[in-house]
């Protein structure tokens, strides 16, 4: 599922963690009560447990409400430091959300700096989210405050 992601797709992640019991309605209401965003958007919406090694990824296709589910066997997810950030949602690339998934430590990568035109400038970003981007500056420096 997550495979072709397009890169029209916002993805945003849940700065909290959520109660993995939650179903299509109660996590739709943790987009619009917490992140004030719309579910229905479209985009994907990360969420993750207390201990991190649950994540569910909550979208809307065309006709309906989908949810993806991973749990580890052994292990946890590696998400970014998020005490720092006082909004309920940061949004992140492609690229981050795969090495999320693929188990990759974020404060332990660095990487080079690439020229590249960023899609979210012709975008009006909600004003309660941050944006994450592991693809362009490195990933010690890739937490952006939120355009104002």
């Amino acid at each position: 599922m997550l495979n072709p992601i397009s890169n029209q797709l916002r993805i945003f992640l849940c700065t909290q963690p959520a109660d993995m019991r939650k179903n299509f309605h109660g996590l739709s209401g943790l987009i619009r009560k917490s992140m004030m965003l719309d579910p229905f958007s479209g985009h994907l919406f990360v969420f993750r447990n207390q201990r991190s090694d649950r994540l569910k990824v909550l979208y809307f296709d065309s006709d309906g409400f989908a949810i993806w589910y991973k749990m580890l066997q052994r292990g946890t997810f590696r998400f970014p430091d998020l005490k720092n950030y006082s909004s309920a949602g940061l949004e992140i690339d492609h690229s981050t959300l795969r090495l999320i998934l693929d188990g990759i430590d974020l404060s332990t990568i660095r990487r080079q700096h690439r020229f590249r035109i960023n899609p979210s400038t012709n975008m009006t970003q909600p004003q309660n989210t941050q944006f994450i981007s592991g693809a362009y500056t490195p990933l010690e420096q890739n937490f952006v405050a939120a355009k104002q």
